[in-house]
C-alpha cells in the first residue's frame, strides 16, 4: 500500500470524538494499566459515548473472552457490552475459518479466548496433535499454560498441518511488570519446527478487517500506545491514529518513529480526544507548535520557546520526521526533550 509520509503530527480544529464516528482502543496502556483505570480515561471514554462517538476495545491479548474484557471494564467505571470488544483470537479464527472446511478440527494451544473465537466461526477446538487437527492455532495462554502444548503444536505442525498466530506480541504488560506474551511462545514453536504461522493481530490488515467488521465504523480512529501495533495497524488500515503517552512509548522513540510508526496526533492521554488539536506549522527553517519551534541540524534537534510541552513535542516531532524522510531520525534530540520534562 503506497502511503504519503507523513512529516508532522496533524491538528484538528474539532474534537476527535466529533470528527471520528469510531474509536478503536487498545487495552493495555490505553485503557487501563495493571488491571486499574488509567487517569482520565473512566471520564474522557464517558464523555466521547455521550457526544455519540461508538468505542470499541480492539486487544492483541487472545485469552480472555470479550465477555470478561467487557465485564472488567464495567466494574471500572466503562460500561461495555462483548460486542463492542475485538480480540486477536476472533481476527486468527476468521483467518482460519476462510481456509479450511465448516466443522474443521482445530489444536488450540491457548486460553478460553482462543478456545470461544474458535467455537464462534463453526470449528472444533482440540487439544491433541492426534485428534486429526485441520490446523494450529496458537494465542496467549497466560502463565500457567502447560509446556507439553507447545509440544503438540509441534507435533502436529511436523506432520504439515498450518499454523496459526493470534499475534506475536514478544512481552505483555502484567502488574508484576513485563511478562513474556505470545509472540516468545511463537518463538519456542518456531525454533522447533523451523516453521512460521500465519498471523492476524495488530498491526496485520487481519486484526484491522475484523475491527471494521464488527464496528461498522465509517471514519474510525485508532487509540493507542504502541508505535509497533497500534499506530502501524493504524497505518496498515489505511487509517488515522491518536497515539497516547500513558504506555510504553516514550519521547526518543516517538521522535525516531520511522513512516509506518508516525501517528496523525499525539496527546497525553485520553482526555486528547475530547479536545481538537493544535497545528504544527513551518517556520523558517524549523517547526513551530504554540509556544515551541523545533529545528534540526548539526547532528541534533533543537528546541527553543516556552509552553505547553506537548506542543514542544509535537513540534519536535515535525523536524525529527522532516529530517529523516523515509526512514529513522538519528538526530540526537535528549537535549530538547529534557527540556520538556515529559
Amino acid at each position: 500500500m503506497s502511503q504519503q509520509v507523513r512529516t508532522r503530527p496533524e491538528g484538528s480544529g474539532r474534537a476527535l470524538s466529533e470528527a471520528y464516528d469510531t474509536a478503536l482502543l487498545d487495552l493495555d496502556g490505553v485503557v487501563y494499566a495493571g488491571g486499574e483505570a488509567i487517569a482520565h480515561a473512566v471520564d474522557s471514554l464517558g464523555a466521547a459515548r455521550a457526544g455519540g462517538m461508538h468505542l470499541a476495545y480492539v486487544t492483541n491479548n487472545a485469552l480472555r473472552t470479550p465477555d470478561a474484557v467487557a465485564a472488567h471494564l464495567t466494574e471500572l467505571g466503562i460500561p461495555a457490552q462483548a460486542g463492542d470488544v475485538i480480540t486477536s483470537a476472533q481476527a486468527v479464527a476468521r483467518l482460519i475459518a476462510e481456509q479450511v472446511p465448516a466443522g474443521a478440527r482445530v489444536l488450540v494451544v491457548g486460553g478460553e479466548g482462543l478456545r470461544v473465537a474458535v467455537r464462534e466461526r463453526g470449528l472444533v477446538p482440540v487439544e491433541s496433535a492426534d485428534d486429526d487437527p485441520v490446523a494450529v492455532v496458537q494465542g496467549y495462554g497466560g502463565p500457567e499454560l502447560p509446556w507439553g502444548r507447545f509440544a503438540e503444536a509441534c507435533y502436529a505442525i511436523a506432520r504439515g498441518v498450518p499454523w496459526f498466530a493470534s499475534n506475536t506480541d514478544l512481552t505483555i504488560p502484567s502488574a508484576r511488570g513485563i511478562a513474556p506474551g505470545n509472540g516468545a511462545a511463537v518463538a519456542v514453536v518456531r525454533i522447533a519446527t523451523g516453521a512460521e504461522p500465519q498471523v492476524a493481530g495488530k498491526p496485520l490488515p487481519p486484526m484491522h478487517r475484523e475491527t471494521i467488521l464488527r464496528t461498522g465504523a465509517q471514519r474510525p480512529l485508532v487509540v493507542g500506545d504502541r508505535l509497533d501495533t497500534d499506530i502501524e495497524g493504524a497505518f496498515n488500515g489505511g487509517v488515522d491514529s491518536l497515539l497516547v503517552l500513558t504506555g510504553v512509548t516514550d519521547g526518543p522513540q516517538l521522535l525516531a518513529a520511522p513512516p509506518q510508526h508516525r501517528p496523525t496526533y499525539v496527546d497525553a492521554d485520553l482526555r486528547g480526544m475530547l479536545t481538537g488539536q493544535p497545528e504544527v506549522v513551518e517556520a523558517g527553517v524549523g517547526f513551530r507548535c504554540g509556544g515551541w519551534t523545533a529545528t534540526a541540524g548539526d547532528g541534533r534537534l533543537e528546541l527553543d520557546g516556552e509552553g505547553e510541552a506537548l506542543d514542544g513535542l509535537r513540534a519536535l516531532c515535525a523536524a525529527a520526521w522532516t529530517a529523516a524522510g523515509e526512514g529513522v531520525c538519528e538526530l540526537d534530540g535528549g537535549k530538547a526533550l529534557a527540556r520538556l520534562a515529559l
